[in-house]
């Protein structure tokens, strides 16, 4: 397709591939009728095979020719398709999980927003560069001190370069967010 390699360049865009998507949700074990939102769905990758273990996905893709084939894609699935930059993203009033793989750049600021007083985050399953995901693993990131005490995290799948189309300079793994059973009465 002419200009597609301009176009990822331009938006940073490194797609899953579909086996890898498959992989991470598999590992997620998505339970029918959870919600789930698919961060920087892109073309669905993740969204697809998250439809297929049940879930109702809120997709959030901010490339809006992504957004609109999103839309004709999953027109008929359990899917909303919001088109926001991850910073603007209002969480969900009731409990949810995330399986997802944004774009590299906005990892920090995603992981603050899940991590926020009064998220209703259940679980989260990222896909991040391996570095982001070693830090975040060592409490050695910000606002450790607070989230710590409500979630653990630890380093799920690793993924290689190749598991990207094009694949990325860094390598990748997922980092698993999980509220324990202890905390989810906590009072915000």
């Amino acid at each position: 397709m002419p200009g597609s390699g301009q176009a990822r360049g331009a938006w940073g865009w490194h797609p899953l591939d579909s086996r890898w998507a498959q992989r991470v949700v598999d590992s997620a074990g998505i339970s029918p009728g959870e919600l789930v939102l698919d961060v920087g769905a892109g073309l669905g990758a993740l969204t697809a095979p998250l439809v297929r273990a049940g879930a109702q996905v809120v997709a959030v893709e901010l490339h809006p020719g992504r957004a609109d084939r999103l839309r004709r894609r999953f027109a008929d699935a359990p899917v909303t398709v919001v088109r926001a930059d991850a910073a603007d993203l209002r969480l969900p009033s009731r409990p949810f999980r995330v399986v997802s793989s944004p774009p590299y750049g906005i990892s920090t600021s995603l992981l603050k927003r899940l991590l926020a007083p009064g998220s209703r985050l259940v679980s989260a399953d990222l896909v991040l560069q391996r570095a982001v995901v070693n830090r975040w693993t060592a409490g050695a990131a910000p606002g450790a001190a607070r989230w710590s005490q409500y979630y653990d995290l630890s380093i799920g799948i690793r993924l290689p370069r190749k598991a990207f189309t094009p694949p990325p300079h860094v390598d990748s793994a997922v980092l698993l967010i999980r509220r324990p059973i202890r905390s989810t009465t906590r009072k915000t």
